[in-house]
């Protein structure tokens, strides 16, 4: 696939001549000549290289490259500028790191060359994130093949997260590290015995006080992993509750992260709307009403709201839905199990 690289700059012969100089470089060339106008195309695209002017009208050029990285994170920024002194005016500056900066007026065959080492930097950087996003989420397919009643579970949260990240217009890393969380929410229940893990009755409280060590577990794992901290939130308190009756540290309000309430909707309306060993999946409507009622005090009310939003757009988008439509609770039993918003309050473990 032909990358892309993006040349902005506010004068036009420059864009002329740029774009001229790499029609037969093997890239896909894409011209901006304002900083708003290089965002639009960011949004719209994957690009690997920005090539950008440092004097732009609104937005100047290390802004755009700050902004654009919250987008691509992948990108690799080459800055032009008529500064003299350039690189003693970057270190007052000290903006985000730069691939490589060029003084003008710059040299066409070291701007050709500057840009195909940006182009390897980008498949480099491109296929890293491929390989750790693969690994992590092998990892949390390993805890589903323990836990063979949860399959496709880390999936259909990330997939619902996501919705909630995107009707907050988070940045790309955001929703990167959200999906990973995802992913990895579980993975301390690695070290829960599968035959608590697949109990068909209610657990005892010494077995749920195992269970309830899975996101410290998982916190070892992550750590250990070195992965980002809003990873490490998602795993350590997807249970935490808005009301402080949750755990593992019993966390309220917004001293939950964000990160980890997105997750915690996902997880608690899959879990609900999925079979389980004790019960199999409340239709989607009703678990739709279960996470509603749990707005406020288990769950952040603002972002149930917003992921009710996006569940109705993707409905009359006519996408579809993952929940399984099966019939309700088995014999009204399923206020004995820790999933059900039946039980108590001090009690409700809320989808452990």
């Amino acid at each position: 696939m032909m990358e892309s690289v993006l040349f902005v700059d506010d004068e036009a012969m420059v864009l002329e001549y740029l774009g001229c100089l790499f029609r037969n470089e093997g890239v896909k060339v894409l011209l901006a000549n304002d900083g708003a106008e290089a965002l639009e195309i960011v949004r719209r695209e994957e690009v690997a290289v920005l090539v950008t002017d440092y004097l732009l009208p609104v937005i100047d050029g290390l802004e755009l490259i700050a902004r654009v990285k919250t987008l691509s994170v992948a990108t690799v920024p080459i800055l032009m500028s008529g500064i003299t002194d350039l690189p003693a005016f970057l270190e007052q500056q000290q903006p985000e790191p730069l691939f490589c900066h060029f003084e003008k007026p710059w040299k066409g065959p070291e701007m050709v060359s500057a840009v195909r080492e940006g182009v390897k930097r980008f498949r480099e950087l491109r296929n890293r994130k491929r390989r750790e996003e693969c690994l992590i989420h092998s990892l949390g397919r390993l805890i589903e093949r323990k836990d063979g009643w949860t399959k496709g579970h880390c999936d259909r949260v990330a997939d619902y997260a996501l919705l909630i990240a995107d009707a907050l217009q988070l940045s790309e890393q955001e929703r990167q590290e959200i999906q990973q969380g995802s992913w990895l929410h579980d993975c301390g229940k690695i070290r829960v015995p599968a035959l608590i893990l697949n109990a068909e009755r209610r657990l005892t409280d010494e077995e749920f006080a195992v269970i309830k060590m899975h996101p410290l577990w998982g916190v070892e794992i992550a750590g250990r992993s070195r992965l980002p901290e809003r990873v490490i939130n998602i795993v350590q308190s997807h249970h935490e509750r808005l009301d402080g009756l949750g755990y593992p540290h019993g966390l309220a309000g917004r001293e939950i992260p964000l990160e980890a309430r997105i997750v915690a909707i996902a997880d608690i309306y899959d879990a609900l709307s999925s079979d389980r060993p004790y019960r199999p999946a409340f239709p989607a409507e009703t678990a739709r009403n279960m996470v509603a009622q749990m707005a406020g005090s288990a769950l952040d009310p603002e972002l149930v709201r917003l992921f009710f939003l996006q569940l109705d757009s993707q409905q009359r988008a006519g996408q579809p839905a993952h929940a399984v439509m099966l019939p309700g609770c088995r014999g009204g039993r399923c206020g004995d199990y820790p999933d059900c918003v039946n039980r108590p309050v001090a009690d409700a473990e809320l989808v452990a």
